[in-house]
């Protein structure tokens, strides 16, 4: 079988366990956050608490609720990591340093799990499963409760309340999460990814010294961090583990898990909002644009130019051979598509288009289908826009799910779309023009551009994932990385919830003729086209001095 009928196999494979796990896990995912009641273990959490499960919100409560909750986590990490040194099994690591610490904190708590340390070499079993691992599920659970009220705006009218955040977070946890990532974890053990609390084996020599490698609680960290389009991996390589990703099929299994939810998510939003067509035409937009990426990444990588590719049958450089060019492709394009971060294979080894698909997926937003929740309200907040600029095209008021999209609500969703591009650009900026963060780069000139743009492409992003070839680990990135996840979390989802209650307390409006179909394929191809366009315009010239003029060269 060539690479490339292996490469479209797998693809198919994928879509089609998707398709099957579409309706009823998004019917499922509606019923959990529209049900009035509350699981015995559910009271249980809200009474430890002290919060109220059925006290409804409107969004500047519902805005502290997450703030706080997500404040108290970067404090318990920080100091968990802190504290290691005398922590039971720390598996001898000391403290972690006050800077990476603070990255670290940050970057679990914001779902982003970049990781400026080798996983195996600095964590150990205490922080690794009670700091980072659990952080693993309830930022992703953050995620949706967001996503939640905002689709709660579109469906509801004449009232402010978008629910209750605790609600939600607990819910979002105990019914979704924990179930999906316990049959997930049985399936990973059952196909060779660990799971225990051993210690550092020495496993034999290498290069004259002694070879060392410790266990962990791999399976049940692993299954949560694609779950929950999380990407922080147990150890350094990340998927590219064989303890983590022992096989081509464990490979297809994550990109699946990657994947699920996000795509699930479009079908809980029509159902909320009475009409599926809607949620079908969300995901018809993601589908397309997460299919182009996978072509095009494919096409670059699979290209043969020069005897050296193919002999090899493509670029292998950087790729694991367990998964061939095919599976590192698909992983690489879902993992930057959405808020993932995880990685099988060496990004900054790809060809240069290849290495500039992966930044621009994630400088799309995420949001094809994007991360866990995240990736379903930034597309409703670029659909929107689409239906905003529709209207200026036809000199009408525009609407959307009967909602009209006034001043207010323009500049809710031009506030969420500029706050990224900020964080992304002037970051950049400051480190290339300062002397010291360049040290950090492997490489120089176009490559080595690449490398910082997209650091902070990917920690603005929430994505986590890394060009590989730069030292992170230093004062300045770890505070401005860190900087950078913070705000592009946290500051995005003020502009959301706003929105949604500001959408929760209008009247809906009656369709008329001239109402824009936005169940209908052209609006799918006119929000393609808004998301492309933004982007270009806003990244362009940064992609031009680096992974374009590297894949031009």
């Amino acid at each position: 079988m060539s690479p490339v009928l292996a490469g479209v196999l797998q693809l198919l494979a994928l879509m089609a366990a998707l398709a099957l796990a579409y309706v009823p896990l998004g019917n499922y995912l509606a019923r959990v956050y529209t049900s009035p009641t509350h699981l015995r273990i559910e009271k249980w959490i809200y009474k430890s608490i002290g919060a109220d499960p059925d006290t409804e919100m409107r969004w500047p409560a519902y805005l502290r609720g997450l703030l706080a909750f997500s404040l108290a986590g970067v404090l318990f990490l920080y100091l968990l990591q802190r504290l290691q040194g005398v922590l039971p099994g720390s598996l001898g690591f000391a403290a972690i340093d006050p800077d990476q610490a603070f990255n670290t904190a940050v970057s679990f708590v914001s779902n982003t799990n970049w990781q400026s340390y080798y996983g195996e070499q600095a964590m150990g079993h205490v922080v690794q499963t009670a700091g980072l691992a659990v952080q693993n599920f309830v930022s992703a659970a953050v995620g949706i409760a967001v996503a939640v009220a905002l689709v709660r705006g579109f469906a509801r009218s004449r009232t402010g309340e978008l629910g209750n955040f605790w609600a939600d977070l607990v819910r979002g946890v105990v019914r979704v999460l924990v179930p999906l990532a316990v049959v997930g974890a049985v399936l990973l053990v059952a196909c060779g990814v660990i799971q225990n609390f051993s210690g550092i084996h020495e496993v034999g020599q290498f290069m004259g010294g002694s070879q060392q490698w410790n266990g962990g609680a791999v399976a049940s960290q692993e299954v949560i961090k694609e779950l929950g389009t999380n990407g922080g991996g147990y150890f350094n390589a990340n998927s590219a583990h064989p303890f983590e990703n022992p096989t081509p099929f464990t490979n297809l299994f994550e990109i699946f898990l990657i994947l699920l939810i996000p795509v699930a998510l479009t079908r809980t939003f029509g159902v909320m909002v009475g009409s599926v067509r809607q949620g079908y035409a969300i995901l018809g937009t993601m589908a397309t644009i997460w299919l182009a990426f996978v072509g095009l990444m494919m096409w670059t990588e699979f290209a043969h130019h020069g005897p050296a590719l193919q002999a090899a049958g493509g670029a292998l450089e950087g790729k694991e051979v367990r998964f061939g060019i095919g599976g590192s492709s698909i992983f690489a394009v879902s993992t930057t598509l959405t808020s993932t971060g995880a990685v099988d294979s060496f990004h900054s080894s790809f060809t240069g288009l290849g290495g500039g698909i992966t930044l621009l997926g994630m400088m799309l937003g995420e949001i094809a289908p994007g991360g866990v929740g995240s990736g379903l309200y930034g597309m409703l907040v670029m659909a929107v826009i689409a239906v905003f600029i529709a209207g200026l095209m036809v000199g009408r008021t525009p609407e959307y799910l009967g909602k009209k999209i006034g001043t207010r609500e323009i500049k809710y969703a031009a506030c969420y779309l500029l706050i990224t591009p900020a964080l992304v650009l002037v970051l950049t900026a400051a480190a290339m023009a300062l002397p010291t963060p360049g040290d950090s780069m492997t490489n120089s000139g176009a490559h080595g551009f690449s490398e910082i743009l997209y650091a902070y492409t990917s920690a603005a992003n929430n994505n986590g994932s890394a060009f590989a070839g730069l030292n992170a680990d230093t004062q300045w990135f770890n505070t401005t990385l860190g900087l950078a996840m913070l705000l592009g979390r946290f500051v995005p989802m003020v502009f959301v919830l706003a929105l949604a209650g500001s959408l929760a307390g209008q009247q809906p409006v009656p369709a008329t003729q001239g109402t824009l179909r936005t169940e209908k394929p052209l609006f799918t191809g006119l929000l393609v086209g808004a998301v492309l366009i933004i982007t270009g315009l806003t990244y362009f010239p940064a992609l031009a001095l680096g992974p374009l003029a590297e894949g031009l060269a």
